[in-house]
């Protein structure tokens, strides 16, 4: 049985992460992946609930065959099950279902103030599986990818193509607080980074001695990037005010030309892809892609956000 003088931690944001629990979550993560994590069963006699307002194909699955390979119990709730359709307020749920769940993962593509009210108790970690500005845990995803492929994050450079959405902030987010990496954006005009966002992670680059640079132009690339990286430029259940969007978004499409002065850069995609947009098929099905390695790496890094919401790592003391 799990120890119950640990403590509960909630995964809102990646700034609820130290950088010794930001470090952890990627090496544990890798070492689910690797078969050599010693994990037993810390979910032993713990239900996780998995309430998804929106599709999910591998956030959902990753999260709930975590649970259940952690020894975990799973309750899954679809967008119409639960009463805060009828108006019941975030908190009352938050409370309520703390006295009957341990973890709550949650998918909303909301205002994380949401995440953060059922939060407010400390009965029940809560793990925010996609917001409207972050995405963390693909994040953790995506690091651990990385990790596990070149056994560092430190001083990678990494290239992203395509819109600023909450993948994009993450990503920023998480990448700033290594020392060394460089982390070039290259979004269509218009569709950067939010502002506030965007400066939190140039603040933590500053401080970590990483380096951050976004433009709205793929004029003057530079090469010898390590990764490349992109995600579908139309999100599930969200449309865009111009309705020429996607000539804006041509130039910024993923082809095997950006391999010519990066020619040992490996390309992450957080999925689903829509071959043909955001990326060329070429380049997706390619030797170079670590796409569905990186779809596969979910489950390990849930895994590991699943062990340290429960009190498990580095914040233990």
């Amino acid at each position: 049985m799990p120890q119950e003088n640990r403590p509960v931690r909630h995964l809102i944001s990646l700034d609820d992460l130290s950088d010794a629990d930001l470090r952890h979550l990627v090496e544990r993560g890798a070492a689910f992946a690797a078969g050599t994590a010693d994990a037993g069963r810390p979910l032993d006699g713990l239900v996780t609930g998995v309430y998804f307002a929106k599709t999910s194909t591998r956030t959902r699955t990753a999260f709930s065959a975590g649970t259940l390979r952690l020894g975990g119990s799973l309750i899954a709730y679809g967008p119409g099950d639960l009463q805060l359709n009828t108006g019941e307020t975030s908190e009352d749920t938050g409370r309520v279902l703390s006295r009957m769940l341990d973890v709550l993962v949650a998918r909303t593509a909301g205002d994380p103030a949401e995440m953060r009210a059922w939060a407010s108790q400390q009965r029940m970690a809560v793990i925010n599986a996609m917001s409207a500005e972050e995405h963390p845990t693909q994040a953790l995803t995506d690091l651990t990818t990385l990790y596990r492929h070149f056994g560092r994050v430190e001083g990678l450079r990494v290239l992203y193509l395509g819109e600023g959405n909450n993948t994009a902030t993450a990503l920023a987010l998480a990448l700033t607080r290594f020392p060394g990496v460089e982390f070039e954006l290259r979004t269509p005009p218009g569709y950067g980074l939010p502002a506030a966002l965007a400066e939190k992670a140039a603040r933590q680059a500053a401080a970590s001695g990483a380096v951050l640079r976004e433009s709205h132009t793929m004029d003057a690339l530079p090469g010898g990037f390590d990764a490349v990286y992109t995600a579908r430029w139309q999100t599930t259940g969200t449309s865009k005010a111009d309705p020429d969007w996607r000539t804006v978004f041509a130039p910024f499409q993923v082809r095997e030309e950006l391999w010519a002065d990066s020619p040992d850069a490996v390309f992450l995609h957080d999925l689903p892809a829509h071959r043909g947009e955001e990326v060329t098929a070429a380049v997706l099905d390619g030797p170079r892609s670590l796409a569905f390695e990186q779809a596969g790496n979910k489950m390990h890094s849930a895994m590991a956000v699943l062990e340290w919401c429960r009190g498990a790592g580095p914040g233990e003391g």
